[in-house]
C-alpha cells in the first residue's frame, strides 16, 4: 500500500496481526505443496478443530474463510425473517440480500455504547447475526447475554472471527453445544495472517452443518489451507495466539491512552478487539492527511449505523503507535483543529 508520495503506508485499516504468518506456519504450508496432485482431504483438519473446541467432528464445517460461511448460511438455511445487528461486518447482510432475503437491522448506538439489549431483537426473527467482539466497534458482548437470544426455531449466528485476540477468549460461545440453533463462525486469517489462503470454520448442530455442507462446492478448502487449519489449532499455535492476545491488550491500552490526549477524539470503550473505533469531526479529511503522513485508517461510514465522523484503527506495537499519534497530531493541525 502506498501513500500520496509513493512511500509505503503503515496499514492501520486492516485487522490482520502484524508479522504473520510466522516462519513455522509458512514452513508447514510450504510442505503441503508436495501433495498438490491429490484431492484435499479435510478429515484430519476437521478432527483437529473439533478437538480444539471439545466438540464431535460432525459439529464442524471447514470453509474458505468466514466469508464463505456467510454465503452458505444465506443460501442454505430455511429462514424467513433474518435480523443483523449493526454496526458490524457488512458481509453477512450482503450475502443474505444476494440470496434474496429481506434483512431487518437492529442498529446499536453510540449513546448505549454499541451494546446489545436482547429485547431489541424481534421475537419473530428466525436468524440473528451478531459479531463478538464486534467489528468495527471492538465491543465484547457477554456470552450469557447472547445466549439469551438462542431458542428453538431460530439460528443464532455469532461471528467470533476476532475472539482469539481476546485474552482467555472470555465470552466465547465456541464449544457450547447446549444452545439451540447456535452457529459460531471462526476465522484463522486474522491472527495468523492467512487472508490470501482463505480458511475458517463453522461450529453448529450436526443438522445445520449438513445443510451448509450440501451447499458447498466439492473440495472447497485447498490442501494448503487444510494444513494451515490443523497447524493453527495445535497446542503450540494456541499458546502463541494466547500470548499475542495478551500483547494486543497491552498495546491497545497504550493506543487508547494516547488517543485520550486529544480533545477532538472520542474512542469507543471498553475496547476488547485488535482495533478501536474513534469519532472525530471531519474524519475523512483527517484520514486523507494521515495517508499523506504514511498511515492508512479505515473509514467508518461504510458500516451501517456509523457516519463520516468515524475511523477504525488497528492496534499495533508501541513504537508504531507512537509514530501514528504524532502523525494524528499533525493531521488534526492540518485539518484546522
Amino acid at each position: 500500500m502506498r501513500g500520496a508520495e509513493g512511500a509505503a503506508l503503515v496499514d492501520l485499516a486492516v485487522n490482520v496481526r502484524a508479522g504473520t504468518p510466522p516462519a513455522w506456519l509458512r514452513e508447514r504450508v510450504a510442505g503441503s505443496l508436495d501433495f498438490l496432485a491429490a484431492y484435499p482431504d479435510g478429515r484430519a483438519a476437521r478432527a483437529a478443530v473439533a478437538a480444539r473446541h471439545g466438540l464431535p467432528a460432525e459439529r464442524v464445517l471447514l470453509t474458505a474463510g468466514a466469508a464463505e460461511a456467510f454465503v452458505l448460511l444465506a443460501r442454505a438455511l430455511p429462514v424467513r425473517r433474518p435480523v443483523v445487528v449493526h454496526p458490524q461486518f457488512t458481509e453477512p447482510e450482503a450475502a443474505l440480500r444476494d440470496a434474496g432475503h429481506r434483512v431487518e437491522r437492529v442498529v446499536l448506538t453510540e449513546a448505549e455504547g454499541f451494546r446489545l439489549d436482547p429485547a431489541a431483537v424481534p421475537e419473530e426473527a428466525d436468524l440473528v447475526v451478531v459479531g463478538n467482539p464486534t467489528n468495527p466497534t471492538s465491543v465484547l458482548h457477554p456470552a450469557e447475554l447472547l445466549a439469551r437470544l438462542a431458542r428453538p426455531g431460530r439460528y443464532l449466528v455469532v461471528d467470533e472471527a476476532f475472539m482469539d485476540a481476546v485474552p482467555g477468549e472470555r465470552e466465547a460461545l465456541a464449544g457450547r453445544a447446549d444452545l439451540p440453533g447456535l452457529v459460531v463462525l471462526r476465522s484463522l486469517t486474522k491472527t495468523w495472517g492467512l487472508a490470501g489462503l482463505r480458511i475458517g470454520y463453522v461450529l453448529a448442530e450436526p443438522g445445520t452443518v449438513a445443510l451448509l455442507e450440501r451447499a458447498q462446492p466439492l473440495w472447497p478448502v485447498s490442501a494448503p489451507a487444510l494444513v494451515a487449519a490443523e497447524a493453527c489449532v495445535s497446542p503450540r499455535a494456541l499458546a502463541e495466539a494466547a500470548e499475542a492476545a495478551r500483547r494486543i491488550a497491552v498495546d491497545r491500552e497504550h493506543l487508547l491512552a494516547g488517543l485520550a490526549e486529544f480533545e477532538e477524539v472520542r474512542a469507543v470503550g471498553p475496547a476488547e478487539g485488535p482495533f478501536v473505533l474513534v469519532r472525530l469531526d471531519r474524519a475523512d479529511e483527517v484520514r486523507g492527511h494521515l495517508r499523506t503522513l504514511g498511515f492508512a485508517a479505515r473509514r467508518g461510514d461504510t458500516f451501517p449505523g456509523l457516519g463520516p465522523d468515524w475511523l477504525r484503527l488497528a492496534v499495533r506495537d508501541r513504537a508504531t503507535t507512537g509514530r501514528f499519534l504524532q502523525a494524528l497530531d499533525r493531521a488534526l493541525a492540518l485539518t484546522g483543529r
